[in-house]
């Protein structure tokens, strides 16, 4: 089966893109206000294509053909044997031949360097390409195109194997290894960036949605189904891929066995199995959907926006070092595990004399029970309902363990990848848990994923911050409240939801028995305060949910104790009277960044549009609320305050005219009806 992991480049969300190319809002919009830097805005589509069985089919297909036999198995090998017979023992000088136990070099540069590290070097190269393209494909259709051509690049290095037939030709082999092995691994970052737009537009994914934003379910309900919805997809592509490594192998073994003296045999193998992957991969080129991303900010590059990411990510690191932590480990774990596999690979060829024919026989016995381990672990997981992150645990204590087991073979040559049954027992369990690994790191990066940005990979974000458990508890701002009414309710139990766990909250004095009641049956962990001084004092990011009307007095009573260096919002339908009391009574070290939510509490916030006026705050201070309601999975819309009482005008005056002429042809039917 394949065993590169997923893209492991991360990016952000910061800086500058006009705001109204990611929002679907059908109305109007003045110019933006602008922002300093680069904004990389996750937007998606309501218009993106249903998924179709054909095309879903056609999915599988090519991960059936793109199971890594060919680049990642017999190409290594062949450019292994080709190098090292080319090469020589270092101990005993140009003109020896190489031995199983010897340290073969070879010429390179003005010095030597050992077989084993020229083959590593094609890593390090993927590496830099992937940070460089990973990042660019997510905008527009670039990555659509880029997965043909590169596809084409490994379809075409593959069928030029069959000139690699004498140790002279290492050089080309290497050549031909490397550009197959780096397009090999691009196919699958950018097969897997395909997995999540495709999993939130099958026809049961739309349906939950549906059913959420309905209030038909909640949202553990709808979290949970999802996660698993993205899981069935998932683990049955995965399958597919072990599938078509079973099938390769045996087609392989109808050359491999009659044809065994053939000094090209192995040429003829490599063919047949690109051959394979040609005839199941061509169906997703013709029958996949478009479904492109947001534009390529003004200004950017495909070639540097990846690094600019990059970038923007480290400078996040003070803010959220647990988080960084997080993506660093799994940038480790990923990368650690695709180099164990490449050396244990080495290991292998050298213990079998670089043999296609046995090489075949381990790889059946890793295909076989890779297949049933994928189907085991997704019945397991769907049986008891246990999710991903816990079945991802299990996996990787295991590939923590496969390269310990290696390392004992430094020390001794008892255990360590020394002897024949090792390497059987390594592609078994590489088979039992790491196919699993796969389907489930597939899915953890779909969930880590914001929407529209599926190529970065490792997100700083984790769609945002929805699991801000990894966070430590004390580096959490306290986010207050002040009008626990429907909406103030709204955002303390979506916040609550994802995990903050300062929330500090008050309404009216009178109402403090009743709020609090409310809260400790619906929202426990929230604190409840008599009045908005003791909110306002604690918060570092405060919400006023109140009434335009009575915005002025409130802020004029409780905005004098606001914490120094605060983010303060406002949530009024009408923002005129908000910024007028805001800049009137708050301290002038105060962030003024407001927010609305333009529909109702009762409607799902998912892919609703959401106002952020940033009036008077900090690129820091506009992170902090971006971050703070990305939860929420909202579309943001920058504005004024100015351009937002225009628009909500305009709005509300074409509502009403509706309205007005619904009830007018109303009125005049029913008047018919009572005459007739």
């Amino acid at each position: 089966m394949s065993r590169l992991p997923a893209p492991e480049n991360p990016g952000v969300v910061e800086g500058d893109e006009d705001p109204s190319k990611s929002s679907s809002l059908e109305i109007q919009q003045p110019e933006l206000q602008k922002r300093k830097g680069i904004t990389f805005v996750s937007s998606i589509s309501k218009d993106e294509p249903e998924v179709t069985r054909r095309e879903l089919w056609a999915y599988y297909l090519y991960y059936n053909g793109d199971n890594g036999v060919g680049p990642n198995g017999y190409s290594l090998t062949l450019f292994q044997l080709w190098a090292t017979a080319a090469g020589y023992d270092r101990a005993q000088g140009p003109g020896s031949s190489c031995t199983a136990s010897s340290d073969c070099v070879l010429p390179w540069g003005n010095g030597v360097k050992a077989v084993a590290s020229v083959v590593l070097v094609a890593n390090g190269v993927m590496t830099f390409i992937f940070t460089t393209i990973g990042s660019a494909a997510d905008y527009g259709s670039f990555g659509r195109w880029l997965l043909l051509v590169i596809t084409c690049i490994c379809w075409g290095a593959q069928f030029a194997s069959v000139s690699l037939t004498s140790p002279s030709r290492w050089g080309a082999a290497m050549a031909l290894y490397m550009i197959g092995f780096i397009s090999y691994g691009a196919t699958l970052v950018f097969y897997a960036a395909v997995f999540p737009r495709l999993a939130r537009n099958t026809h049961h994914s739309r349906a939950l949605r549906a059913s959420y934003e309905a209030g038909e379910i909640d949202h553990e309900v709808y979290e949970t189904e999802e996660s698993l919805e993205k899981n069935r997809i998932s683990n049955i592509s995965t399958a597919h891929s072990n599938i078509g490594y079973i099938a390769t192998l045996c087609l392989n073994l109808s050359l491999l066995l009659p044809l065994t003296n053939n000094p090209k045999v192995n040429n003829y193998v490599i063919v047949l199995t690109n051959g394979y992957w040609v005839l199941t991969g061509i169906w997703w080129f013709i029958f996949q959907q478009p479904r492109p991303g947001p534009p390529l900010p003004k200004g950017e590059h495909y070639l540097t926006v990846g690094w600019k990411q990059i970038w923007a990510a480290l400078k996040q690191y003070k803010k959220l070092p647990y988080t960084f932590t997080y993506i660093f480990a799994f940038f480790l774990l990923a990368d650690g595990l695709n180099t164990t596999g490449t050396l244990v690979l080495i290991c292998q060829n050298d213990k079998f004399s670089f043999s296609f024919l046995q090489n075949t026989y381990l790889g059946l016995a890793q295909a076989i029970t890779s297949t049933a381990s994928t189907f085991g672990f997704w019945y397991i997981q769907k049986y008891w309902k246990i999710s991903t992150k816990k079945m991802f645990v299990v996996t990787n204590v295991v590939t923590i363990l496969i390269p310990l087991w290696g390392m004992i073979g430094i020390w001794t040559n008892t255990i360590g990848y020394h002897n024949v049954w090792e390497f059987w027992f390594y592609n078994v369990i590489f088979g039992i848990f790491q196919a699993p690994y796969y389907a489930f790191s597939q899915t953890m990066m779909a969930e880590l994923t914001p929407p529209g940005f599926d190529n970065m990979g490792r997100m700083l974000y984790r769609r945002s911050l929805i699991t801000v458990e990894i966070i430590g508890w004390e580096d959490q701002p306290t986010i207050g409240i002040i009008g626990l009414g429907a909406m103030g309710k709204m955002y303390a139990m979506l916040f609550a939801k994802a995990g903050w766990k300062k929330i500090h909250v008050c309404d009216r004095p009178e109402n403090y028995e009743i709020i609090r009641e409310w809260c400790s049956s619906n929202i426990p962990n929230v604190q409840v305060s008599k009045d908005g001084h003791a909110v306002a004092r604690s918060s570092d990011f405060m919400i006023y949910s109140v009434e335009a009307e009575f915005i002025g007095r409130v802020v004029k009573e409780y905005g004098p104790s606001t914490k120094m260096g605060a983010v303060v919002s406002g949530q009024t339908s009408v923002k005129a009277p908000e910024k007028e009391a805001f800049e009137k009574f708050l301290p002038q070290d105060a962030h003024i960044i407001s927010i609305h939510s333009l529909h109702g509490p009762t409607v799902s916030t998912v892919g609703q549009p959401l106002i952020i006026i940033n009036h008077r705050g900090s690129a820091d201070a506009l992170s902090l609320v971006e971050n703070l309601l990305r939860s929420f999975r909202s579309r943001y819309v920058y504005l004024s305050y100015e351009e937002h009482d225009l628009v909500t005008a305009n709005t509300q005056a074409v509502t009403h005219a509706a309205f007005l002429r619904y009830f007018t042809n109303f009125s005049r039917n029913a008047h018919s009806d009572a005459y007739s």
